[in-house]
């Protein structure tokens, strides 16, 4: 039960997210002709509120795709629009790194000083632990995903190969480029060095590698969003079962439309449009998020459904040390949340609602 709302309330909150991400995306795009036309010191601030309504509106369209098998196309195109902008970023990060010139690093990040106290210093540490979590924040589309698995092989022989594929390629673009970025800017390092303008020129590559993100994460959103579609969807079928309003489905130009799916489906994108145009804290918000799923989905949950289903004995070294595993990233977890929540606070300091500014 607790697994399963940590599963849902974490779903909603990455769709948030990605709400927040694409809009800053497209809004980079248009800064991007405005510091090539006026100059790298011009301010080109834009608000970012028609961006994430215009986003709302396109999944609003596509969230009427009744399923995830439905959505191989629009996964395998967002799975090479990732590839693109992450190797578009290392490709942009080696060349300011080949033009030579100092920038502050250390083992530490941002030493502590005028510009950082001891206090940042810890809260930014545990607010980067929840964005490190939050790389990995596909557990909880995990078990949806196997459940859409064609007859064939085994599905445990299937997604082990995908996971380890999946980790392993992710793992790989994540160290590049948190690497090398660090390296070209050292410790003015934006968050996002493709939407904070690390890089300004060549000013046509970043526009596209920043629509490569928008387009991966058009499609990223559904595939979060699915899960909970099938779930409410799925408990209305069960709960009204004779209610034509809920089971009903009419052909419409060779489309299988729902009435009930249409409305449910367009107010939830409705809410998470509204929630990401008034708390757009991209960093903490992602941090906040990592925190909350990594322990209980990523961790917990596996380690306990491995303990049950190998029948490993309690206090033997095998369960001892999946226990130790659990606790050091629990407290791993209720770090970063400390951290994040401080953030958002920090933040809501000088917060102005639906004034979401790039």
């Amino acid at each position: 039960m607790l697994c399963g709302i940590a599963q849902y309330t974490n779903l909603v909150g990455v769709t948030i997210g990605y709400s927040i991400t694409t809009s800053i995306s497209m809004v980079a795009i248009k800064r991007s002709h405005c510091f090539h036309k006026y100059g790298h010191e011009a301010g080109c601030h834009m608000s970012n509120n028609p961006y994430i309504m215009s986003f709302g509106l396109l999944q609003i369209i596509i969230s009427q795709i009744p399923n995830f098998h439905e959505l191989s196309i629009l996964s395998i195109i967002a799975a090479v629009m990732s590839f693109a902008y992450s190797s578009i970023g290392i490709g942009l990060s080696i060349s300011k790194i080949a033009e030579g010139g100092h920038v502050e690093t250390s083992l530490t990040g941002i030493p502590i000083g005028p510009n950082m106290s001891k206090i940042e210093k810890m809260w930014n540490t545990y607010s980067a632990l929840g964005n490190i979590a939050f790389a990995y924040a596909f557990s909880n589309v995990l078990v949806e995903i196997q459940d859409t698995i064609k007859s064939g092989q085994p599905e445990n022989v299937v997604m082990k190969k995908a996971t380890l594929a999946g980790i392993s390629v992710s793992t790989m673009f994540y160290m590049l480029c948190g690497i090398l970025g660090y390296a070209a800017f050292g410790n003015n390092a934006p968050g996002n060095f493709l939407t904070g303008f690390g890089f300004y020129e060549p000013f046509w590559l970043v526009d596209i590698a920043n629509v490569c993100i928008v387009v991966h994460l058009i499609g990223a959103y559904q595939v979060f969003c699915q899960p909970i579609y099938a779930f409410v969807e799925k408990w209305s079928n069960e709960k009204w079962p004779e209610n034509k309003f809920i089971t009903g489905e009419y052909s419409v130009c060779g489309l299988k439309l729902s009435l009930f799916r249409l409305i449910w489906r367009t107010l939830y994108v409705i809410f998470t449009t509204v929630f990401a145009m008034l708390f757009p804290f991209f960093n903490d918000f992602v941090g906040l998020l990592g925190a909350a799923s990594f322990w209980p989905l990523t961790v917990y949950f596996p380690i306990e459904m491995y303990i049950a289903r190998a029948k490993i004995p309690r206090f033997s070294f095998m369960w001892i040390w999946m226990q130790i595993l659990s606790g050091i990233c629990l407290v791993i977890t209720l770090l970063a949340a400390a951290g994040s929540i401080e953030g958002l606070i920090r933040s809501l300091k000088t917060f102005k609602p639906f004034h979401s500014m790039s």
